[in-house]
């Protein structure tokens, strides 16, 4: 039987080991320190999904990628009606799934992308008229 002392989290134990067979089995543990347990740490909340930016040429408003990414699926096609805040695509970036709504009512003029395209970042995804 060996006797070992361990520190863990700042808490020191005595362990006392014994061989059988070759491999070493725990026998024992007695704790030289009272086990102090720390509070439990609230999750971080999640970060809010990006914004889609807009810009306007001619009466009809571009909906731009928030960050780059891959399309995943695209909802609408030109000519829809589409509501403020309605999903008009998902697309993957940093391994989560992202949503981009529409910034406004209105008719889908053109939309700029299809599914397994690469999204840029401040590039055009749909035009809303």
């Amino acid at each position: 039987m060996k006797n070992y002392k361990v520190t863990v989290n700042g808490n020191t134990y005595e362990v006392d080991v014994e061989e059988v067979g070759g491999a070493p089995v725990v026998a024992a543990v007695q704790a030289a320190a009272p086990v102090q347990r720390s509070a439990p740490v609230a999750p971080k909340p999640a970060a809010p999904a990006p914004k889609a930016e807009a810009t306007s040429a001619g009466g009809a408003e571009s909906v731009l990628a928030p960050l780059p990414g891959t399309v995943l699926s695209v909802s609408v096609k030109a000519g829809d009606q589409v509501k403020a805040n309605q999903v008009l695509l998902i697309f993957e970036a940093m391994k989560m799934e992202n949503e981009i709504v529409a910034t406004r009512a209105g008719t889908i003029k053109e939309v700029f992308v299809a599914k397994g395209d690469m999204l840029e970042s401040g590039k055009p995804v749909v035009s809303i008229a």
